[in-house]
């Protein structure tokens, strides 16, 4: 973030925490580092539009806040709680959400090129219109999540669905397989199997076999 780009913002409101809140405001005054939110809690807060180019956000609670178009271009959000946050067209371009809960996270049309997503629950999380392209799904709960028109580019894409899962409007391509659960049993699809599954759920899905270029 540039210093004038900084001066000119503020949160549409502050986290409820004293110590979070004394964090923001140090940060926005001052100029040269990136913000250090490691472990705080941002909880009440309204960060729409504020620029968090590699900020250090490691075990914060970001349950319900709001972050819509805020950019995290290289942040480091592992293991950040973002159950419920709105993080509707925010810049998540190259950063580090391993470990994150986004349990019911709004994420529709957010930029998520290259981002890391291993060992995360985004159950019932929305990424409507999202782009995950180039991006690392290992080990991502997804059940119950909204896909619907998301654009994947050779993602590797290791992820839980369930049949709640919508995945209508979904195209590009990936690296399989994925886990559909089905009451108490799960398979593995990959391959035709998961482009067909994902067809005929109204999405056009190309798996890409480790290795080789897409079509």
């Amino acid at each position: 973030m540039s210093s004038g780009t900084r001066k000119n913002w503020n949160p549409t409101a502050f986290p409820a925490d004293p110590e979070a809140t004394r964090q923001l405001q140090e940060w926005i005054a001052e100029e040269g580092y990136s913000l250090f939110g490691v472990e705080h809690d941002f909880r009440g807060a309204d960060l729409s539009g504020g620029d968090f180019t590699k900020a250090w956000f490691t075990q914060a609670v970001l349950a319900g806040v709001r972050l819509t178009g805020a950019i995290f271009y290289r942040a480091d959000l592992q293991s950040a709680d973002l159950t419920g946050a709105d993080l509707t067209g925010a810049d998540l371009v190259r950063a580090n959400l391993d470990g994150a809960v986004l349990r019911s996270a709004q994420l529709d049309g957010a930029d998520m090129v290259k981002a890391s997503l291993h060992g995360v629950d985004a159950s019932g999380a929305s990424f409507r219109g999202t782009r995950i392209m180039g991006a690392s799904l290992f080990g991502v709960d997804m059940t119950g999540a909204d896909l619907t028109d998301a654009v994947l580019f050779q993602n590797t894409f290791k992820v839980t669905v369930d049949d709640s899962t919508m995945v209508r409007g979904l195209t590009g391509t990936v690296f399989g397989p994925i886990t559909v659960i089905n009451g108490d049993s799960s398979r593995e699809l990959a391959g035709a199997e998961l482009e067909a599954w994902i067809g005929a759920r109204g999405g056009q899905v190309q798996v890409i076999p480790s290795g080789r270029p897409p079509r």
